[in-house]
C-alpha cells in the first residue's frame, strides 16, 4: 500500500510549512553550481503543490529565503532573485489552473522591486482562488515578524487607541503576518538538519516537527504523504493526557 491510500483524509493538517533544505548540497553531489541544486527545487515546490491540492491540504508555507539568506554570496542571491521572478512569471497559469491562491509573508519591501511588482501581480491575479493558499516566506526572520508586531502593539497603545490589558495572545497573533493564516499542525525540514532555523517561531508553538534526510530537490509528493501519515499516528494532546482525548 503506498503512502497517500494510508492517509486518512478526516485528520489532515489543515496547514502544512516546509523548510526546503539541501539544494546546494544536492548540487555539489551533481558536480553543479548551487543555483542548479534552486532551479531543480522549483519542481519539488511544484510537486508538493499539487500533491496538496490532490488530498486536500488548504494552507502550505515555504520557507523560500530567510533574511540571513541575505549573507549568501551576491552571485547566488541574484540567482535567486532572477529564479524567483521567472518562476512566478511562469506558474501563475499553473496556479488558476489548480486554484491555488498565492500569498507571501516576510520583509518584501527589501527584495528586488522587480519581484515585489511581479509577486503582487501574480498575488491579484489568483487572490479569488481557493482550493489551497500558497505562502512564500521571502525575506522572511520569525524574530524580525515578532518584533514587528510589538512595534505594532507599542505604537497604538502610544496612541491610546489601546490599553495594556487588551493585549492577549490572539490581538497578538492578529499583527503577525500569518494573521489570515491558521498555524501549520505539521513543519516539515528536509536534508537531514534538525533546525527550524527563524522559522514561523510564534505559530509553531504546538506544531509536530517531520525531519528527513532527503534532499530538497529530490523530495516529492509521496514524500510529502509519508509525513502526512508520520503525522497522522502522532497523539497531540496540547498539554492534556491522553485520557483526556478520549
Amino acid at each position: 500500500m503506498n503512502f497517500k491510500d494510508q492517509i486518512d483524509v478526516n485528520r489532515l493538517p489543515q496547514h502544512i510549512a516546509i523548510i526546503m533544505d539541501g539544494n546546494g548540497r544536492w548540487a555539489k553531489n551533481q558536480g553543479k553550481f548551487r543555483v542548479f541544486g534552486h532551479e531543480s527545487g522549483v519542481l519539488s515546490v511544484k510537486d508538493i503543490v499539487e500533491g496538496c491540492v490532490e488530498i486536500g491540504v488548504k494552507y502550505l508555507t515555504v520557507y523560500a529565503f530567510s533574511t540571513e539568506n541575505w549573507n549568501r554570496p551576491i552571485e547566488e542571491v541574484n540567482a535567486l532573485m532572477e529564479l524567483l521572478i521567472s518562476t512566478i512569471n511562469q506558474e501563475v497559469e499553473t496556479l488558476n489552473k489548480n486554484n491555488i491562491k498565492l500569498n507571501a509573508i516576510g520583509d518584501l519591501k527589501s527584495l528586488p522591486q522587480k519581484c515585489i511588482d511581479d509577486l503582487a501581480a501574480a498575488m491579484d491575479k489568483t487572490k479569488t482562488n481557493n482550493s489551497c493558499t500558497l505562502t512564500l516566506a521571502l525575506s522572511y526572520s520569525a524574530k524580525w515578524e515578532i518584533v514587528e508586531a510589538v512595534k505594532q502593539i507599542a505604537q497604538q497603545v502610544k496612541e491610546q487607541n489601546l490599553t495594556i490589558d487588551q493585549i492577549n495572545e490572539e490581538l497578538f497573533a492578529s499583527h503577525l503576518t500569518t494573521a489570515k493564516i491558521p498555524d501549520p499542525e505539521l513543519m516539515i525540514r528536509t536534508s537531514g538538519e534538525h533546525r527550524i532555523s527563524n522559522y514561523l517561531l510564534w505559530q509553531m508553538a504546538y506544531t509536530e516537527l517531520y525531519f528527513t534526510e532527503t534532499l530538497w530537490p529530490d523530495f516529492r509528493r509521496e514524500d510529502l504523504f509519508e509525513a502526512i501519515v508520520d503525522y497522522q499516528k502522532r497523539e497531540r494532546r496540547f498539554g492534556k493526557i491522553s485520557e483526556q482525548l478520549n
